[in-house]
């Protein structure tokens, strides 16, 4: 039930070229499943990302040396 909006936007893609909509419905199924399990790792490594950049400018502004130009 939880993949039930990617099997139907497959499908109706799918049937939109005159094929039965299964394939569609699998391939959307499998398509949703993907953006549920790579969307958490994306948004927790663009925030990680984020922070390091902030405190490496911070650093910078205090200090005035770059802390990644010493290693």
């Amino acid at each position: 039930m939880s993949n039930l909006f990617g099997a139907l936007v497959g499908a109706a893609i799918d049937r939109q070229d005159g094929d039965s909509g299964i394939k569609g419905a699998i391939i959307g199924t499998v398509a949703e499943a993907a953006i549920k399990a790579i969307v958490p790792v994306v948004a927790t490594y663009a925030l990680g990302w984020a922070v390091q950049y902030g405190i490496r400018k911070g650093w910078h502004a205090v200090t005035g040396e770059d802390p990644a130009a010493s290693a």
